[in-house]
């Protein structure tokens, strides 16, 4: 269900990603008479890659889908150019992560360092109150409390990867979809005419359209002069020699497809990832899980506490796990409920019900 926005709110400024998603969330507020105006990032060069023809988040084609929005429901336009700001908080992030064994997750960086504050800091130069995005989340205004909670469509919820947003910008930031569904969003855009209203929705991250992470990183390292990823073993739960691999970031805690051809018919599941020996170790599924982590870099979007007793997601579709929690500065101590895969450099979010109390990136 689409709820209005005040109408206390000044400009709005709506950041456009060039989907349906924020394309809706922009009309709806043109349509319930709102001053808007369109600003959509420009966050690398796609030249000569899918990216550029194809529609990604952020991307060449989407700037375009962006623009024709804010001319179809006349409203002003702006392109940003966070190029440098995005290569180095997000790309460099992503490719020092793999190279080093971890998980990373661009988008959490991206809404970390990216997305609100860069955005916030125009939006208020043009003389805006309020910044709104296409995400399928909820803020939450509960007596001066402002709190980010699930979005209504299960399936949909992004707040997984918003904890890292900055607290202080939640009171300044709005998620018109919060309570609708895919569906609701697409009839919506439908309804309004919208240009881009049956654009595919893109799966993949932005900057590697085709979706292939390892050569992404093989490419990024010989670019800057780093060493290139060794080729190594791949080894069993004994030590015993499986299979042999190109290069380590070709792998991550908890895959068990992809191993090559390995010289058991056991099904294995990555364990562990040692990018320094060029090792990867394999073994059963119980060897890949845990019921004890520990979160690095702990951001709150609630009030701090030493200890507290909740649920801990550590994938964007993995199912919440009842969990005790204790912290030491920066750092959460976790003791899950069952055991589950989680890898390094993942993201870990903490959740009270559906509210984001806080997250950060496993150890």
């Amino acid at each position: 269900m689409y709820h209005a926005m005040d109408t206390e709110a000044g400009l709005v400024v709506a950041a456009l990603s060039g989907g349906v998603d924020s394309a809706t969330a922009a009309a709806l507020l043109v349509e319930q008479g709102h001053r808007v105006v369109g600003m959509t990032m420009r966050l690398y060069d796609a030249r000569g890659t899918a990216a550029s023809s194809g529609g990604r988040c952020c991307g060449p084609r989407d700037v375009e889908d962006a623009r024709a929005v804010c001319a179809h429901l006349g409203i002003p336009f702006y392109v940003i150019d966070l190029a440098p700001e995005f290569a180095a908080a997000v790309v460099d992030d992503f490719v020092e992560a793999y190279l080093a064994g971890e998980t990373p997750n661009p988008c959490v960086k991206c809404n970390q360092h990216i997305k609100f504050s860069p955005l916030l800091e125009r939006a208020r130069a043009i003389g805006a109150d309020i910044l709104v995005t296409g995400h399928y989340a909820k803020i939450v205004d509960a007596d001066g409390d402002w709190q980010l909670r699930r979005g209504a469509d299960a399936g949909k919820d992004q707040s997984y990867f918003l904890f890292s947003m900055p607290a202080a910008e939640l009171p300044a930031v709005r998620f018109p979809l919060g309570g609708m569904t895919k569906d609701e969003v697409r009839a919506h855009a439908v309804r309004l005419g919208l240009p881009n209203a049956v654009k595919p929705e893109s799966q993949e991250i932005c900057f590697v359209p085709d979706g292939d992470y390892a050569g992404f990183v093989s490419a990024q390292a010989l670019k800057r002069g780093r060493a290139m990823p060794t080729a190594g073993s791949i080894v069993g739960p004994d030590g015993a020699v499986l299979g042999q691999h190109q290069g380590a970031h070709n792998f991550t805690i908890g895959q068990h497809r992809g191993l090559g051809n390995l010289t058991t018919k056991e099904k294995l599941y990555v364990t562990s990832v040692d990018p320094v020996r060029a090792e990867v170790r394999v073994g059963p599924k119980a060897s890949a899980e845990r019921t004890t982590m520990a979160i690095r870099d702990l951001r709150w979007l609630s009030a701090p506490r030493a200890s507290l007793t909740a649920t801990v997601q550590v994938r964007h579709r993995g199912t919440p796990i009842p969990a005790s929690v204790t912290i030491d500065g920066t750092t959460a101590h976790v003791i899950l409920a069952e055991p589950t895969v989680a890898a390094p450099g993942q993201a870990a979010v903490i959740y009270d019900a559906d509210r984001v109390l806080a997250g950060g990136w496993l150890v």
